[in-house]
């Protein structure tokens, strides 16, 4: 029974969400049709954002291979994070984890404490691998359950708190972001270098948003044409042929386009759950019950301001493996996840590219620093699910995840 609800959960987010819309639909007493039809729109809509994604990172391969091409040396091996991901779910306590966390959100929901109903089981990751972290290096798995436990109870509370500034931000109505790592570590340091920011005279005043760059530039103001600049200038830095620096630009100004609409399409399927959501919550709660759908940060890919800092991260983050001392890992799996670091960083930043860019930029090297600092735990965690692992490993989330680094910290302390 544990092996057949494991290889469900790992069956990933374009195939759990729908699922998981479908079955909370049909909680909220929709009909059958309407549910299936919500829950393949999220999903469809995912595994369009999915693709686009893959695209971008197909586009801009020839310049992420010239900076490879600069060091060697590297011994540790950044596995990405739907490697560590997948393996989380191997953890002995997952399948346990999954049912208790469900019933403590539904709890809380009902007696008022969280208006949040996290539906982003994939991302149940951003829990397990703590837990998964911790029950390697303490060999608790009691400890480990509940530290994954406790990350998605802190989840409900922290998305709920910041859902107003998602909204807003995004105009993502009805919903929240419920990736515990971006939003417990990453919006509160990008809104800490904000405040720093507004201390310093002269970079305070510097407001450049994409909307105002449209109007005053016209025509080159537009996201396409923005992408396929930033692509020609990239291909161009990193010495590519012309005829790849224009099929760069042109991948980046698809992306451009492209993921508002995947976003748009997601938030169609998601409109459907949350207006019944609302009103059953409203049946069983009182009228002015309020509901938000805690969701994946890949809704928040859509902000131009997003992909056009993506881009332009990417470079840094590979710079960083050249610049930080005694580094033992060359990033490759993380520029895969820079797009999903820069949603937080762009909110706290209210889609000012100049403050976005630099928020990220901090954020970025932290995430790369931490994640060769915890490496050996990184790869305890590994072994511990099961996986099979030559030598060192480790990923991003070992840098951004504040569950891993507090308990990676704990473990070196007393070890």
């Amino acid at each position: 029974m544990v092996n057949i609800i494991q290889s469900i959960l790992k069956l990933g987010p374009a195939i759990m969400l729908p699922i998981m819309i479908l079955l909370l639909g049909l909680f909220f007493k929709m009909k059958f049709g309407k549910a299936l039809k919500a829950g393949l729109f999220v999903g469809i809509g995912f595994q369009g954002l999915s693709l686009v994604i893959d695209l971008l990172m197909r586009s801009i391969s020839p310049a992420t291979k010239y900076y490879e091409a600069m060091g060697s040396g590297f011994t540790t091996v950044d596995v990405g994070f739907a490697a560590i991901g997948g393996a989380s779910w191997g953890v002995a306590f997952a399948p346990i984890a999954v049912f208790i966390i469900f019933a403590i959100n539904v709890i809380l929901l009902r007696l008022k404490v969280v208006n949040v109903m996290n539906v982003d089981i994939w991302n149940f990751i951003h829990f397990l691998i703590p837990g998964a972290m911790a029950y390697a290096l303490f060999d608790s798995a009691v400890l480990g359950l509940a530290i994954t436990v406790l990350l998605s109870v802190i989840t409900l509370f922290v998305s709920q708190k910041i859902a107003p500034k998602w909204q807003e931000y995004f105009g993502l109505e009805g919903t929240t972001c419920s990736t515990f790592s971006y939003i417990t570590l990453i919006y509160p340091v990008s809104y800490v270098i904000n405040k720093i920011i507004d201390a310093i005279p002269g970079l305070n005043k510097v407001d450049i948003s994409m909307d105002k760059m449209a109007e005053k530039l016209g025509f080159l103001g537009d996201p396409a044409v923005i992408g396929l600049i930033i692509g020609v200038f990239l291909g161009a830095l990193t010495k590519q042929p012309w005829t790849t620096c224009l099929t760069i630009g042109m991948g980046i100004s698809a992306v451009l386009i492209l993921i508002p609409r995947m976003v748009s399409i997601m938030m169609e399927g998601l409109s459907i759950i949350g207006n019944s959501a609302q009103e059953y919550m409203r049946e069983k709660i009182g009228d002015d019950a309020e509901l938000n759908i805690g969701m994946d940060i890949a809704l928040g890919l859509g902000d131009p301001t997003v992909v056009t800092v993506t881009v332009l991260c990417l470079p840094i983050v590979i710079l960083f493996a050249f610049l930080i001392p005694n580094m033992s890992y060359f990033p490759v799996g993380l520029l895969g996840g820079v797009c999903y670091v820069i949603p937080m960083c762009a909110m706290a930043s209210k889609g000012n590219v100049l403050r976005t860019f630099i928020t990220s930029a901090v954020s970025l090297f932290f995430i790369v620093l931490l994640s060769n600092y915890f490496a050996p735990e990184a790869t305890a965690m590994m072994k511990i699910t099961g996986v099979e692992v030559s030598g060192m490993v480790t990923d991003g989330f070992f840098g951004y995840n504040i569950g891993n680094i507090i308990v990676g910290l704990l473990s070196k302390l007393i070890n």
